[in-house]
């Protein structure tokens, strides 16, 4: 799915955490970071966030309830 306009970073990271299977992000390059991993998270810090804010992701989530839950962040603009 692609995410976009993500600007609570924190937020959306807390919500991978709390997702019960494998959450990973497509580079574009094509590589998958696990992002329940705190280095990938990290990584993925430093090389995208370079204002604040997500502008777009790749990101793949393989339970259903996760990716249920990452919808319900994107359209609640994280409010949990």
């Amino acid at each position: 799915m692609k995410v976009q306009n993500i600007t609570d970073i924190e937020g959306f990271f807390k919500v991978v955490d709390e997702c019960k299977g494998k959450v990973e992000l497509v580079t574009g390059e094509g590589d998958r970071l696990n992002l329940k991993s705190k280095l990938s998270q990290y990584v993925s810090m430093a090389n995208i966030f370079s204002n604040g804010e997500i502008p777009e992701l790749e990101v793949i989530a393989y339970e259903k309830e996760d990716i249920d839950r990452l919808i319900h962040f994107m359209l609640d603009g994280g409010q949990q």
